[in-house]
């Protein structure tokens, strides 16, 4: 008991100098610390040991609010935290978890004190901003963008985060322009999943989707397993074909999780989603 209270002390001690020394720690700490979280495959584990974690981000971002590097950490962090929750079973801590993926997210491009402002600006004034961007903004675009993402799948279909899928939409489609490998092709991955997730008659596109998930997959190589169950579980079910539904899935559960190390967690993470979904095959089709 003495030797704990001593850590925390030690702890509580060294918040200052972190503090002030914040561009050093999230070189040495902070990006390595995430990089290691993707290589876990044990998600339980990531689920019941992230949160000390989360908390020292949320005091390093509180020292340094503008500094883009520690936003797009937290924002990696948060994201994937809340799809490990998922994958968990834990609904309503990876929504509570996304509401600090969309807050850092949207610091990234938006230093304003009202945050919320963004998700009703007009259209037009959101497009110009994204015009300003250049290549050397695609990973803060990206990481704003996957972080509104986030927020969004966790709101349960509600229509004030329903209205601004379509900001989300116009971010992603400006990362396609200006570096569409960025992050495996994921800006793909969120306009096959938008376009596909949907019938024709209410605005979905079943070509575009597909078009979007096959060029992710030759991006990643058929890597990055979130691609293939993405593609099954919104464009494969949207078009009742339950033949590409099976053979993405079990191309999933066939992945050796050892090629790919540095995305081992997102890799799991879906090994695990397609499991559940091939058990509920003869639900959808």
């Amino acid at each position: 008991m003495i030797i704990r209270y001593l850590r925390i002390i030690v702890l509580l001690a060294l918040f200052p100098i972190l503090s002030g020394c914040a561009r050093m720690v999230i070189g040495s700490l902070m990006r390595p610390t995430v990089a290691n979280l993707q290589r876990q495959t044990d998600i339980d584990l990531v689920c019941e040991g992230t949160p000390a974690f989360l908390l020292m981000i949320d005091s390093m971002v509180a020292s340094a609010p503008n500094d883009k590097k520690l936003l797009i950490t937290a924002t990696q962090a948060f994201t994937g935290y809340a799809a490990a929750l998922d994958a968990c079973s834990k609904p309503d801590r990876a929504a509570t978890v996304s509401i600090k993926a969309r807050l850092y997210g949207l610091s990234l491009l938006w230093n304003s004190d009202d945050l919320q402002r963004v998700c009703t600006l007009p259209l037009s004034d959101l497009q110009q901003t994204l015009t300003d961007l250049d290549r050397g903004d695609v990973d803060l675009l990206f990481w704003a963008g996957n972080g509104w993402a986030t927020w969004i799948r966790h709101q349960e279909g509600s229509p004030e985060s329903l209205a601004q899928l379509v900001r989300v939409e116009q971010i992603m489609l400006r990362v396609l322009e200006l570096d569409e490998t960025c992050y495996y092709g994921a800006a793909h991955l969120f306009l096959g999943a938008y376009y596909g997730s949907k019938p024709p008659l209410l605005g979905g596109k079943p070509e575009a989707s597909r078009r979007h998930f096959e060029q992710a997959l030759a991006i990643s190589n058929r890597q990055f397993l979130p691609a293939l169950v993405l593609y099954a579980q919104t464009y494969a079910r949207m078009a009742f074909d339950r033949e590409l539904f099976v053979d993405l899935l079990q191309e999933v559960l066939d992945f050796p999780l050892e090629s790919q190390p540095d995305i081992a967690l997102a890799n799991q993470v879906a090994k695990r989603n397609a499991a559940r979904l091939l058990d509920q095959t003869d639900q959808f089709f």
